[in-house]
């Protein structure tokens, strides 16, 4: 039995998917790479536009840069044209949520090139120009790299076993251990990998152009979920998607929560199969998956699989909500 449903992951696959068939010329040689943005440094996305990224793009520094340019950084040059004609290249569903997620979109394309240059300099890759399928190759290798000292103890399979075991319908740990330590070590490899993603703004400068991001940031904002972040009250979020076993078992908790709080706290439910950029923008790699904000709107919980309801009240409480 699954311990969560694997969803699409639209972030990653975008990110492969652009490497192979973008047009854009990026232009630029990947050299020394520049001196640490730091996030005590004012005018970064981050500070002036809360929420609006968890990733590398967080750390961006805002410049008004030359007509129909988004972003510049070592190497990377990329404009409004280029998101354009990426969205036109989605399916028609998608398309209408990549309209209103941009900034996402503009963060993919740039986070595969950053990585790209770090696996160049990283991997020794001296050809200037490789073609898309050599890139992929040469990403596939560096990321491989990331994780080569990833391992998963038969200790942290039973303690894992041990918290969740309602998921696993009774079947005792010798039955699961096998699965559940191969499901345990992909986590701990995406782990990694997001860890080398996130600090991608550390290790090199970037700029995004200012009144183009204040436009996205609008727009990202205008949904439920960042609505309830933005309305006083702590907001707890279940993305899901219906007829994942463990998803379905949290619809009757979060009625029974929506109900008792009311006034107090935002329950919400997001399907992450019909919301997949939104999904993606929030990191959704299974489900179920919830996430508590405070009053502020900052996230300070996150949970992967089913909740147990006391479970959450108890997290609930650790954020003032009574």
């Amino acid at each position: 039995m699954p311990l969560t449903r694997r969803v699409t992951q639209i972030g990653r696959l975008l990110l492969i998917f652009l490497m192979v068939s973008l047009s854009i010329n990026l232009g630029g040689t990947w050299g020394e790479i520049p001196a640490a943005t730091t996030a005590s440094e004012p005018h970064s996305v981050a500070q002036s536009f809360p929420h609006l990224t968890y990733g590398p793009l967080g750390l961006a520094q805002l410049r008004d840069l030359p007509s129909g340019v988004l972003l510049q950084a070592k190497g990377i040059k990329i404009t409004a044209k280029d998101i354009e004609s990426e969205i036109k290249k989605a399916p028609p569903g998608v398309r209408e949520q990549l309209e209103k997620n941009q900034f996402f979109l503009l963060e993919q394309i740039a986070t595969a090139r950053l990585l790209t240059g770090e696996a160049r300099q990283a991997l020794g890759a001296e050809k200037a120009d490789l073609s898309p399928q050599e890139e992929v190759d040469l990403l596939q290798r560096f990321l491989q790299s990331l994780t080569e000292a990833v391992s998963v103890s038969d200790e942290e399979a039973k303690a894992f076993y041990e918290r969740e075991k309602d998921l696993f319908g009774g079947a005792s740990f010798s039955e699961v251990q096998s699965a559940l330590k191969a499901y345990l070590l992909q986590e701990k490899e995406k782990e990694a990998i997001n860890d080398r993603i996130r600090t991608l703004g550390q290790r090199t400068e970037i700029w995004v152009d200012r009144e183009w991001t204040k436009r996205q940031y609008a727009l990202s904002r205008d949904n439920p979920v960042d609505q309830a972040r933005t309305s006083g009250l702590p907001t707890l979020v279940d993305f899901g998607a219906t007829g994942c076993r463990p998803c379905d078992m949290m619809t009757p908790v979060l009625e029974f929560l929506r109900k008792k709080y009311e006034g107090k706290l935002n329950v919400l439910f997001v399907h992450v199969g019909e919301e997949q950029i939104f999904g993606a923008r929030y990191g959704i790699q299974g489900i179920p998956l919830q996430i508590f904000f405070d009053r502020e709107g900052r996230e300070v919980f996150r949970h992967t699989g089913f909740f147990a309801q006391a479970e959450i009240e108890k997290k609930l409480a650790e954020i003032g909500v009574e």
